[in-house]
């Protein structure tokens, strides 16, 4: 159904939507399409069971819908989408959504409940690190089959296989990555070697959502198109046109010249050199994510916690969040976003390097040791690691950078193969439960149970007190008692010196042409384009 051609160039897109050769000065985009200038370096898969990544979700909320969405900016509403209402049985176990009866795929499928549950059947059968998300409630490959079905076209029953508060569950059909639904007879028409459609969906998509995949030229462009069947009507572009770019010099200079009508990603001194531009508009978005250093337990030294806790003296968190956040992030030093009730103060960490050094004379290390530190190659992360290596040498641990692509540098986290990382990700709405549980809860620390979704996991950091608790408040229906176990729950992460040390909370800063207009940043970066357009 879709073709991809891993060599097309950008001149080449260009001639095929007719935008023209990229002359020196281009005075404005045609007005059917959307220019979006953004690094598609992290783009490695659009599969929704192995799309983890923010591009990809930015990118699959487009081309895929969900049962249900969360109102953008309140995370405790949900509004209707492919379901257009649903109800909780009274003892808290069993959920019912209705599904809408006038929605077809972009293979002019019909999309029926059985869609649904066997999408999230695929996601289990595959068991990459988004599975993590629906093993958390107990679901499994064996019994998901059976707790998540279709009783007619239009109604699905979900069950809980164990004690669980069923608003989480409503909150991750809303929000994982993995919860669109695809098309499966389309799907299983690509299937080899048992893969579920597997190999195809990477490149492919089988979705329902306002846009379908029409190119996409890994590292260099993906295009969309807009699907004129779409339910709940057309786009009001023909065209979205995401173009690989990571040079903020070359963003802003394509957005003043009138080449580019959108562009994330641009760094700070970019952004101010723009913000009085009568031609431009800035949109700042606050994300869920967060910035980290991370150090594998698996490594003995920082199996040490005294190591871990020198580590956490040797951030210069004032220094990151004044002279390389701004624009990128705002600091945080909790396992926990911004702005909930739930989330304590931060502890107040500072640098102070006599005391690391202390600390890795106690741990046995007086003369510290050497260590790798992986990251992405543009910013912020290089420039986190490259403080972060400066930092680190002043209490006497040696740290060589190790840049890589997207896949290979959280592959290698996924694969618990490195020694310490420079990131971001986490659970990317706010909601103090999918925090902890994302960066803290790790269930089952062997190699084997295959956990990435889990950071605590990833980070090989076990902690049978605090699995508990969140056992406990995921249950837990008082919200009182909630907030006094999230309370506890930060305490002891502290406590307990985690290997996962929050820097910054993503913030993300959009800039567009004044023209763009009904642009809304998604808090999660899956922004839609369905009600984008230009004013001329």
């Amino acid at each position: 159904m879709k073709t991809v051609f891993p060599t097309l160039r950008l001149t080449l897109l260009g001639a095929i939507l007719a935008l023209g050769p990229m002359a020196a000065v281009q005075a404005r985009t045609p007005a059917d399409q959307l220019i979006v200038g953004m690094s598609l370096v992290n783009l490695f898969s659009i599969d929704p069971a192995n799309a983890p990544g923010l591009d990809a979700s930015g990118i699959n909320a487009n081309l895929y819908d969900t049962l249900i969405k969360r109102d953008n900016g309140n995370p405790e509403k949900h509004l209707p989408q492919l379901a257009e209402r649903w109800e909780i049985s009274e003892d808290g176990k069993r959920i019912t959504f209705h599904l809408r009866d006038d929605v077809r795929f972009h293979s002019g499928n019909a999309l029926t409940a059985e869609d649904v549950a066997w999408s999230l059947y695929r996601v289990m059968k595959l068991n990459f690190g988004l599975a993590t998300t629906w093993k958390a409630y107990g679901y499994s490959v064996d019994n998901i089959q059976g707790l998540i079905r279709a009783s007619d076209a239009h109604t699905l029953v979900v069950e809980l296989p164990q004690a669980t508060d069923p608003l989480l569950v409503i909150d991750s059909l809303a929000i994982s990555p993995s919860a669109v639904v695809v098309d499966r007879v389309e799907t299983l028409k690509h299937e080899k070697n048992g893969d579920l459609g597997g190999a195809w969906l990477v490149t492919n998509e089988a979705g329902s959502g306002p846009f379908t995949l029409s190119k996409w030229s890994a590292n260099d462009a993906l295009v969309m198109t807009r699907f004129d069947g779409y339910w709940a009507g057309p786009a009001k572009v023909k065209r979205v046109l995401l173009r690989h770019m990571t040079e903020s010099q070359s963003l802003r200079l394509m957005l003043e010249r009138g080449d580019l009508d959108l562009a994330y990603g641009m760094a700070a001194p970019d952004i101010k050199a723009i913000e009085a531009s009568d031609k431009l508009q800035v949109q700042a978005l606050q994300r869920g994510t967060m910035y980290y250093v991370a150090m594998s337990m698996k490594q003995p030294e920082f199996a040490n916690r005294k190591v871990r806790e020198a580590v956490r003296n040797l951030i210069d968190y004032k220094g990151l969040d004044e002279q390389v956040m701004p624009h990128y992030g705002k600091l945080n030093q909790q396992p926990m976003q911004l702005g909930l009730e739930a989330r304590l103060p931060d502890p107040g960490y500072t640098m102070d390097v006599a005391k690391a050094k202390a600390l890795l004379a106690e741990a046995g290390y007086p003369q510290g040791f050497s260590t790798t530190i992986r990251t992405l190659s543009e910013p912020p992360f290089i420039d986190i690691a490259a403080r972060m290596q400066a930092t680190l040498a002043e209490g006497g641990i040696k740290a060589t950078i190790v840049t890589g692509t997207g896949n290979q540098v959280y592959g290698a986290m996924r694969a618990r193969n490195f020694e310490m990382i420079v990131a971001r990700g986490a659970e990317r709405y706010p909601h103090p439960y999918f925090s902890l549980r994302t960066f803290v809860y790790n269930p089952d620390n062997s190699d084997a149970a295959g956990l990435p979704n889990f950071q605590g996991w990833r980070a090989s950091f076990f902690s049978r007190q605090l699995n508990d608790l969140i056992d406990r408040v995921g249950v837990e229906r008082d919200a009182g008692k909630r907030l006094a176990m999230y309370h506890e729950a930060q305490n002891l992460y502290d406590q307990q010196v985690g290997p996962i040390m929050m820097i910054s909370q993503m913030t993300d800063t959009a800039v567009s042409a004044v023209d763009v207009k009904g642009f809304v940043g998604d808090d999660a970066e899956a922004t839609r384009y369905l009600g984008v357009y230009k004013q001329r």
